[in-house]
Protein backbone atom coordinates (compact mmCIF):
# COMPACT_ATOMS: atom_id res chain seq x y z
CA UNK A 1 0.00 0.00 0.00
CA UNK A 2 1.45 3.35 -0.90
CA UNK A 3 1.96 6.24 1.74
CA UNK A 4 -0.94 8.48 -0.45
CA UNK A 5 -3.63 5.52 -0.06
CA UNK A 6 -2.49 4.89 3.67
CA UNK A 7 -2.81 8.56 4.24
CA UNK A 8 -6.10 9.31 2.53
CA UNK A 9 -7.76 5.98 4.63
CA UNK A 10 -6.19 7.72 7.68
CA UNK A 11 -7.63 11.18 6.87
CA UNK A 12 -10.83 10.16 5.10
CA UNK A 13 -14.04 9.88 7.77
CA UNK A 14 -15.73 6.60 8.04
CA UNK A 15 -18.89 7.08 5.35
CA UNK A 16 -22.10 7.62 8.28
CA UNK A 17 -24.74 8.03 6.12
CA UNK A 18 -27.70 9.90 7.77
CA UNK A 19 -30.74 10.44 5.62
CA UNK A 20 -32.27 13.60 7.06
CA UNK A 21 -29.31 15.20 4.98
CA UNK A 22 -30.84 14.53 1.90
CA UNK A 23 -33.98 16.59 3.23
CA UNK A 24 -33.19 19.64 2.26
CA UNK A 25 -31.19 19.12 -1.07
CA UNK A 26 -34.09 16.93 -2.11
CA UNK A 27 -36.30 19.17 -1.36
CA UNK A 28 -34.76 21.99 -3.44
CA UNK A 29 -34.55 20.03 -6.39
CA UNK A 30 -38.36 19.73 -5.62
CA UNK A 31 -39.25 22.37 -5.86
CA UNK A 32 -36.91 23.36 -8.97
CA UNK A 33 -38.57 21.06 -10.87
CA UNK A 34 -41.63 22.17 -10.17
CA UNK A 35 -41.32 25.45 -10.54
CA UNK A 36 -39.42 24.53 -14.15
CA UNK A 37 -42.56 22.50 -15.20
CA UNK A 38 -44.93 25.06 -14.30
CA UNK A 39 -42.85 27.81 -15.98
CA UNK A 40 -42.94 30.27 -12.73
CA UNK A 41 -39.47 31.85 -14.38
CA UNK A 42 -37.76 32.15 -18.01
CA UNK A 43 -37.01 28.10 -19.10
CA UNK A 44 -35.45 29.58 -21.94
CA UNK A 45 -32.30 31.19 -19.44
CA UNK A 46 -32.58 28.19 -16.37
CA UNK A 47 -31.99 25.01 -16.86
CA UNK A 48 -34.25 22.01 -15.29
CA UNK A 49 -31.84 20.22 -12.69
CA UNK A 50 -32.07 16.95 -15.23
CA UNK A 51 -30.41 19.86 -17.57
CA UNK A 52 -28.07 20.99 -15.01
CA UNK A 53 -27.15 17.03 -14.42
CA UNK A 54 -26.47 17.02 -18.26
CA UNK A 55 -24.46 19.79 -18.28
CA UNK A 56 -21.91 18.68 -15.30
CA UNK A 57 -22.05 14.98 -16.73
CA UNK A 58 -20.25 16.84 -20.35
CA UNK A 59 -17.85 18.73 -18.06
CA UNK A 60 -16.77 16.19 -15.57
CA UNK A 61 -15.58 14.21 -19.14
CA UNK A 62 -13.89 17.06 -21.04
CA UNK A 63 -10.55 17.78 -21.85
CA UNK A 64 -9.85 20.11 -19.49
CA UNK A 65 -11.75 19.28 -16.15
CA UNK A 66 -9.25 17.64 -14.66
CA UNK A 67 -6.28 20.12 -15.45
CA UNK A 68 -9.02 22.82 -14.22
CA UNK A 69 -9.47 20.90 -11.01
CA UNK A 70 -5.57 20.20 -10.11
CA UNK A 71 -4.90 23.88 -11.22
CA UNK A 72 -7.33 25.26 -8.48
CA UNK A 73 -6.07 22.36 -5.68
CA UNK A 74 -2.19 23.29 -6.01
CA UNK A 75 -3.07 27.15 -5.55
CA UNK A 76 -4.97 26.81 -3.22
CA UNK A 77 -2.71 24.00 -1.33
CA UNK A 78 -0.03 26.02 -2.19
CA UNK A 79 -0.94 29.20 -0.77
CA UNK A 80 -2.40 27.39 2.25
CA UNK A 81 0.86 25.75 3.47
CA UNK A 82 2.50 29.03 3.17
CA UNK A 83 0.28 31.58 4.74
CA UNK A 84 -0.23 28.62 7.89
CA UNK A 85 3.73 28.58 7.74
CA UNK A 86 4.05 32.09 8.53
CA UNK A 87 1.18 32.32 10.47
CA UNK A 88 1.96 29.75 12.89
CA UNK A 89 5.67 31.32 13.33
CA UNK A 90 4.21 34.93 13.22
CA UNK A 91 2.07 34.01 16.34
CA UNK A 92 4.28 32.14 18.32
CA UNK A 93 6.55 34.96 17.62
CA UNK A 94 4.32 36.90 19.29
CA UNK A 95 3.11 34.87 21.92
CA UNK A 96 6.92 34.21 23.36
CA UNK A 97 8.54 37.91 23.20
CA UNK A 98 6.37 40.80 24.20
CA UNK A 99 8.92 42.67 22.98
CA UNK A 100 7.95 41.77 19.18
CA UNK A 101 4.51 41.52 19.91
CA UNK A 102 4.10 45.41 20.86
CA UNK A 103 6.32 46.11 18.00
CA UNK A 104 3.96 44.40 15.18
CA UNK A 105 0.73 44.68 17.01
CA UNK A 106 -0.62 47.87 16.11
CA UNK A 107 0.34 47.33 12.89
CA UNK A 108 -1.15 43.76 12.07
CA UNK A 109 -4.33 44.91 14.00
CA UNK A 110 -4.61 47.87 11.44
CA UNK A 111 -3.40 46.03 8.36
CA UNK A 112 -6.53 43.05 9.13
CA UNK A 113 -9.41 45.78 8.94
CA UNK A 114 -8.01 46.01 5.36
CA UNK A 115 -10.22 43.76 2.69
CA UNK A 116 -8.57 40.66 1.10
CA UNK A 117 -9.92 41.93 -2.07
CA UNK A 118 -8.19 45.36 -2.06
CA UNK A 119 -5.24 43.87 -2.06
CA UNK A 120 -5.56 42.25 -5.64
CA UNK A 121 -4.69 45.56 -7.45
CA UNK A 122 -1.61 45.98 -5.20
CA UNK A 123 -0.27 42.52 -6.32
CA UNK A 124 -1.59 42.19 -9.40
CA UNK A 125 0.94 45.88 -10.08
CA UNK A 126 3.90 44.00 -8.09
CA UNK A 127 3.70 40.53 -9.45
CA UNK A 128 1.17 40.52 -12.72
CA UNK A 129 -1.82 38.12 -12.99
CA UNK A 130 0.19 34.79 -13.13
CA UNK A 131 0.14 31.64 -10.13
CA UNK A 132 2.71 33.41 -8.18
CA UNK A 133 -0.07 36.02 -7.94
CA UNK A 134 -2.60 34.36 -6.94
CA UNK A 135 -1.12 31.85 -4.39
CA UNK A 136 1.05 35.17 -2.89
CA UNK A 137 -3.27 35.76 -2.23
CA UNK A 138 -4.05 33.26 -1.15
CA UNK A 139 -1.18 33.10 1.37
CA UNK A 140 -2.27 36.35 2.70
CA UNK A 141 -5.70 35.07 2.87
CA UNK A 142 -4.71 32.07 4.98
CA UNK A 143 -2.05 34.05 6.98
CA UNK A 144 -4.08 36.23 9.36
CA UNK A 145 -6.94 33.42 11.00
CA UNK A 146 -3.58 31.11 12.04
CA UNK A 147 -1.76 33.97 13.12
CA UNK A 148 -4.43 35.07 15.71
CA UNK A 149 -5.92 32.12 16.79
CA UNK A 150 -1.95 30.75 17.39
CA UNK A 151 -1.24 33.93 19.18
CA UNK A 152 -4.02 33.19 20.97
CA UNK A 153 -3.06 29.88 21.87
CA UNK A 154 0.80 30.67 22.84
CA UNK A 155 -0.52 33.43 25.03
CA UNK A 156 -2.98 31.10 26.76
CA UNK A 157 -0.44 28.48 27.83
CA UNK A 158 -0.29 28.56 31.83
CA UNK A 159 1.88 30.10 34.06
CA UNK A 160 2.64 26.83 35.77
CA UNK A 161 3.51 25.18 32.56
CA UNK A 162 6.11 27.57 32.03
CA UNK A 163 7.51 27.71 35.18
CA UNK A 164 8.08 23.68 34.97
CA UNK A 165 9.84 24.54 31.63
CA UNK A 166 12.04 27.10 33.43
CA UNK A 167 12.55 24.18 36.13
CA UNK A 168 13.96 21.68 33.06
CA UNK A 169 15.76 24.05 31.43
CA UNK A 170 14.29 24.02 28.29
CA UNK A 171 15.82 25.81 25.90
CA UNK A 172 14.23 28.29 22.68
CA UNK A 173 13.66 25.07 20.80
CA UNK A 174 12.51 22.72 23.38
CA UNK A 175 9.91 25.26 24.70
CA UNK A 176 8.49 26.11 21.34
CA UNK A 177 8.16 22.07 20.51
CA UNK A 178 7.76 20.60 23.43
CA UNK A 179 5.30 22.88 25.66
CA UNK A 180 3.96 26.15 23.14
CA UNK A 181 2.85 24.20 20.50
CA UNK A 182 1.20 21.00 22.09
CA UNK A 183 -0.52 23.54 24.37
CA UNK A 184 -2.13 25.63 21.60
CA UNK A 185 -2.64 22.66 19.30
CA UNK A 186 -6.44 23.11 19.72
CA UNK A 187 -6.17 27.03 18.75
CA UNK A 188 -3.58 26.75 16.27
CA UNK A 189 -5.85 23.88 14.37
CA UNK A 190 -8.98 26.45 14.78
CA UNK A 191 -6.93 28.91 13.08
CA UNK A 192 -6.03 26.20 10.10
CA UNK A 193 -9.30 25.38 9.63
CA UNK A 194 -10.24 28.88 9.28
CA UNK A 195 -7.17 29.68 7.17
CA UNK A 196 -8.56 26.56 4.50
CA UNK A 197 -11.95 28.20 4.39
CA UNK A 198 -10.61 31.72 3.84
CA UNK A 199 -7.45 30.05 1.02
CA UNK A 200 -10.08 28.06 -0.82
CA UNK A 201 -12.56 31.17 -1.10
CA UNK A 202 -9.52 32.92 -2.39
CA UNK A 203 -8.53 30.61 -4.91
CA UNK A 204 -12.25 31.21 -6.73
CA UNK A 205 -11.93 34.38 -6.15
CA UNK A 206 -8.27 35.16 -7.79
CA UNK A 207 -9.37 32.74 -10.27
CA UNK A 208 -12.37 35.79 -10.91
CA UNK A 209 -9.96 38.63 -10.14
CA UNK A 210 -6.61 37.84 -11.46
CA UNK A 211 -7.79 35.79 -15.16
CA UNK A 212 -5.03 34.92 -17.43
CA UNK A 213 -7.10 31.96 -18.61
CA UNK A 214 -5.03 29.42 -16.64
CA UNK A 215 -6.83 26.30 -15.32
CA UNK A 216 -8.98 26.27 -12.44
CA UNK A 217 -12.39 25.51 -11.04
CA UNK A 218 -13.39 29.40 -11.72
CA UNK A 219 -13.42 29.56 -15.01
CA UNK A 220 -16.19 26.80 -15.37
CA UNK A 221 -18.41 29.70 -13.70
CA UNK A 222 -16.16 32.15 -15.94
CA UNK A 223 -17.24 30.02 -19.08
CA UNK A 224 -20.74 29.57 -18.48
CA UNK A 225 -21.50 33.93 -17.59
CA UNK A 226 -19.45 34.51 -21.29
CA UNK A 227 -21.89 31.66 -22.85
CA UNK A 228 -24.60 32.51 -20.99
CA UNK A 229 -25.10 29.26 -19.90
CA UNK A 230 -26.49 29.22 -16.55
CA UNK A 231 -26.20 25.61 -15.98
CA UNK A 232 -22.85 25.79 -16.55
CA UNK A 233 -22.66 28.50 -13.69
CA UNK A 234 -25.03 26.43 -11.71
CA UNK A 235 -22.62 23.22 -12.14
CA UNK A 236 -19.40 25.13 -11.47
CA UNK A 237 -20.97 26.50 -8.22
CA UNK A 238 -21.82 23.34 -6.74
CA UNK A 239 -18.42 21.87 -7.75
CA UNK A 240 -17.06 25.05 -6.02
CA UNK A 241 -19.35 23.63 -2.69
CA UNK A 242 -18.39 19.85 -2.90
CA UNK A 243 -14.63 20.49 -3.48
CA UNK A 244 -14.66 23.01 -0.22
CA UNK A 245 -16.41 20.52 2.16
CA UNK A 246 -14.16 17.94 1.09
CA UNK A 247 -11.59 19.50 1.87
CA UNK A 248 -12.68 20.93 5.23
CA UNK A 249 -13.77 17.79 6.04
CA UNK A 250 -10.30 16.42 5.83
CA UNK A 251 -8.80 18.91 7.77
CA UNK A 252 -11.34 18.24 10.49
CA UNK A 253 -10.50 14.84 10.31
CA UNK A 254 -6.70 15.37 10.75
CA UNK A 255 -7.27 17.75 13.97
CA UNK A 256 -9.53 14.91 15.85
CA UNK A 257 -6.39 12.68 15.04
CA UNK A 258 -4.20 15.21 15.81
CA UNK A 259 -5.95 15.76 19.26
CA UNK A 260 -6.35 12.37 20.19
CA UNK A 261 -4.11 12.78 22.85
CA UNK A 262 -5.97 14.92 24.85
CA UNK A 263 -8.94 13.00 25.55
CA UNK A 264 -6.30 10.61 26.83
Amino acid sequence: MSAITRTVRVLLPRVRFDPRALAVPVAILLLWEIAWQLRWFDVRLIPSPSGVARTAWASVFSEDFLAGLWGSLYRDCAGFVAGGALGIAGGVALGLNRHIAAAFNPTLNALKQISLFAWLPLISSWFGYDDGAKILFIALSTFYPVLVNTFEGVRAVSREHLEVARVFRFNKPQLVFRLLLPAAAPEILTGLQLGLVFAWLASIGAEFLLPNWGNGLGNIIIHGREALDVGLVIWGLLLVGIVGSLLNTLVRRAESRLLRWRSV
